[in-house]
């Protein structure tokens, strides 16, 4: 009886093992959109669409999690009193391996209060093949166009 429940238990510690969530904490500076473009609505004053994309550098790192630089493209909606978008965020690791990530973000037209936005990783490249994660990132929007976030998740790593 014994040995019909060591093999079932042996399995799950090690499906544990494999699966284990690491912790992400990661500070980005966004350096002003290198590319933007803007289209009136038209069906109200200040509705617009429009299209970034530009660069970041992480400030600080969790040392379990070398992040070093990304690229982003996103997709706004601003409004008289909030903008939405949703986007893609290309980071290339300390080690060259790149983790590919989908995000949406909100906030007040107003530039001067805080933003925030939720984060999926979808996969990546070299060691970083096969990872996912989520999490949250909370963000400030500085008068030169540029931005600092404060972002925080966890992610996984398949199974080798």
């Amino acid at each position: 009886m014994r040995r019909v429940w060591m093999v079932p238990m042996c399995v799950v510690a090690f499906a544990a093992l494999t699966m284990a969530q690491n912790k992400i904490e990661t500070k980005w500076h966004c350096s002003k959109a290198t590319e933007q473009h803007k289209l009136d609505v038209g069906d109200m004053p200040g509705h617009t669409y429009g299209i970034q994309q530009g660069t970041c550098t992480a400030t600080s790192t969790d040392p379990s999690f070398q992040e070093k630089s990304g690229t982003f493209t996103e997709f706004d909606e601003m409004g008289k009193a909030t903008y939405t978008g949703h986007g893609r965020y290309n980071v290339t690791m300390d080690n060259g391996d790149m983790v590919y990530y989908t995000y949406t973000t909100s906030g007040s037209a107003d530039t001067k209060k805080p933003a925030s936005n939720k984060w999926t990783i979808h996969t990546g490249t070299g060691k970083e093949k096969g990872i996912k994660g989520s999490g949250t990132c909370s963000g400030t929007r500085n008068d030169d166009g540029s931005s600092d976030w404060e972002c925080t998740g966890t992610n996984t790593m398949a199974a080798k």
